[in-house]
């Protein structure tokens, strides 16, 4: 039996494992999915070591950059982005090759390309992980303008405290890529002017469990439009489905 399966830690907020499993049930897979909560990096290795089935791997947070290290090839897209989060297991004249590929982009891209509307031409992305590069890289493709927020901004970057009222004018699509506001912490929320939001803005929380953040609650109370991240997660399972059985 074919084996698949998602790394990252914590993984208790994942709906990968039910989505994978039903999907293969309902089509007749002869596959399972299962959900490896590494609390370092280093596990990696042993992980492979120990499940020689694998066909493929899901990453989560806090390893879509760090697990680069360990592939033997990136996909041109992953590599221009900087982080992964589909592993295809090639076999090569009897070797494993890990290639690294990033479906994050294409479930991202399709779940929001269809509401943005005139009004928005430039977006805040609050937080700087590897989902925030794949979210950075489709926004511009989009033609959005793009700004980022880090609590410890870099060179290009901005902190929270400096959002304004009239940065918010601007930029009137905000995405939240940090895990403040996911199950079991549903009170938390990233810290912006709220009360400078208005029904021009589109709020996109890349969280789903719970299926309102504190944060989209916020944006709703001021007239935002906003959505979670079930429709992204759907649609790049899908994507890396896809990559798992494109032929070489």
């Amino acid at each position: 039996m074919n084996q698949y399966g998602l790394i990252g830690y914590p993984l208790t907020h994942s709906f990968s494992q039910g989505f994978f499993n039903d999907k293969f049930l309902a089509e007749g897979v002869d596959a399972r999915y299962d959900n490896f909560e590494i609390p370092t990096i280093m596990e990696f290795q042993d992980l492979l070591a120990n499940n020689a089935e694998l066909r493929g791997l899901n990453v989560t947070i806090p390893y879509k950059e760090q697990v680069m290290s360990y592939l033997d090839e990136l996909d041109p897209v992953a590599k221009e982005i900087g982080a992964v989060n589909v592993i295809k297991f090639i076999n090569r004249s009897g070797r494993r090759i890990l290639k690294g590929f990033n479906s994050d982009v294409i479930g991202f891209s399709r779940s929001i390309e269809y509401l943005l509307k005139r009004e928005h031409r430039a977006a805040l992305i609050l937080g700087t992980g590897g989902s925030s590069k794949a979210v950075k890289y489709a926004l511009n493709k989009l033609g959005l303008k793009t700004l980022s927020v880090s609590r410890f901004p870099q060179e290009g970057e901005i902190n929270y405290q400096q959002i304004t009222k009239e940065l918010l004018q601007e930029y009137t699509v905000i995405v939240n890529t940090t895990p403040l506001g996911m199950y079991p912490n549903v009170d938390a929320a990233p810290s912006i002017p709220y009360e400078y939001l208005c029904d021009d803005h589109l709020l996109y929380d890349l969280l789903y469990n719970p299926s309102e953040t504190k944060f989209l609650q916020l944006g709703k109370a001021r007239g935002a439009k906003t959505v979670n991240g079930l429709e992204m997660l759907l649609l790049q399972a899908e994507a890396s489905w896809e990559i798992w059985n494109e032929a070489e």
